[in-house]
């Protein structure tokens, strides 16, 4: 994805320009204990917060007005991420959501920012791969009241179901006991400003929540145009860690190789990405895989789908298909660490005395854990 809009480009539905909105506000319950200390939003995914692939994607669809929901608690951390958006090329207004009350709150929370213009609505923990382009183009010639992405899941009990008649929709149900199609709602939505009154008329769920299936069903009910939108590419809700874990390896699928470190007796082979001041000695490196500035492979091996952030030490232990955030330091592991997650700061490391053959972690930030 690049860093910001193409040139001259301006989504618009009609004469109204298309706003966008980023949904960066819940607990991120799913994620614990990682989101105990930093917003879900913010974990990276290939060494990028997950937050920043949603504003991109705003930005190459030519949506350069951006509104981004926050918590009270995580808000500060987000707005120092992402700024006033002027590196991705858009302009980001937060609005803070008091309480997560649900998404179609969140709408309401946002309409002194949306307006009466349509709008893009995203979950700022999903990726979709190829962004929005396409749904915004779609929006724009077909302009119906809203349109809502869609792709075929395993198990849709899991998720909203959507039933559809031709290319209409006619029922949403949210994770229903008996899915009647196996059609999930994917976290990107484009509304129009009727959003808003839908959204007030609908009570609140069995959870306390305004939830946006019950908008998006009321606006079915009162015979607004309600579109699907079949997603062909992949799409990753990255809430819990296997699926963090996952987006992390379609992303290092991507990327082009480069090494701006230093190898001394070191071999690196595959898509790999070393970053400036990285260091390796002794080490192997198999990619897909990405090295952040200033960290220290020693005697290691780092294996394909693996993410490691800035200022990390691996030395003496072997790392493949996990996350390292910035500072995390592993050591002295005989068996290999594989589909973890470490948080900043944390500590890896094991007593030469005993020999486990594997490990799994998901560990918040600033932890230690020593093996025995």
């Amino acid at each position: 994805m690049s860093a910001g809009a193409r040139p001259g480009t301006t989504a618009s539905l009609g004469a109204r320009p298309i706003k966008g909105l980023i949904l960066s506000g819940g607990k991120g319950t799913r994620l614990r204990p990682i989101t105990h200390t930093s917003a879900k939003q913010l974990v990276p995914v290939a060494n990028r917060p997950v937050l920043f692939y949603g504003i991109e994607a705003m930005a190459n669809a030519g949506i350069t007005e951006v509104g981004i929901i926050i918590a009270p608690e995580t808000g500060d951390e987000i707005r120092a991420a992402a700024g006033d958006g002027s590196r991705f090329g858009v302009e980001i207004t937060y609005i803070v959501q008091d309480e997560p009350a649900g998404l179609a709150h969140a709408v309401l929370t946002a309409e002194p920012f949306l307006g009466s213009d349509p709008f893009v609505m995203y979950l700022g923990d999903n990726l979709l791969q190829g962004g929005i382009e396409d749904l915004v183009k779609a929006f724009d010639t077909s302009r119906p009241d809203a349109l809502i992405l869609l792709t075929p899941v395993p198990d849709p009990e899991h998720y909203g179901v959507a039933e559809l008649d031709g290319d209409r929709v006619v029922r949403l149900a949210e994770k229903p006991p008996q899915p009647r199609t196996n059609l999930a709602l994917v976290g990107v939505y484009m509304f129009t400003a009727g959003i808003h009154d839908a959204a007030r008329a609908i009570k609140p769920s069995g959870r306390g929540e305004l939830a946006i299936t019950d908008a998006i069903q009321h606006l079915v009910d009162t015979g607004a145009r309600v579109e699907p939108h079949i997603v062909e590419g992949w799409w990753k809700d990255t809430g819990r860690l296997d699926d963090m874990l996952e987006a992390n390896r379609l992303i290092l699928e991507t990327i082009h190789p480069s090494n701006g470190g230093d190898c001394i007796d070191s071999s690196v082979d595959g898509r790999v990405i070393i970053e400036p001041g990285a260091r390796l000695e002794r080490s192997a490196v198999r990619g897909p895989a990405i090295i952040g500035a200033g960290t220290r492979l020693v005697d290691a091996y780092v294996g394909p789908y693996t993410a490691i952030a800035e200022d990390c030490l691996v030395e003496g232990a072997e790392v493949e298909h996990s996350i390292l955030l910035a500072g995390a330091k592993v050591r002295n592991l005989s068996g290999r660490m594989e589909s973890s997650l470490l948080g900043r700061n944390v500590v890896v490391e094991r007593d030469e005395g005993r020999q486990p053959r594997a490990y799994r972690f998901m560990v918040g930030d600033n932890s230690e854990i020593g093996i025995l």
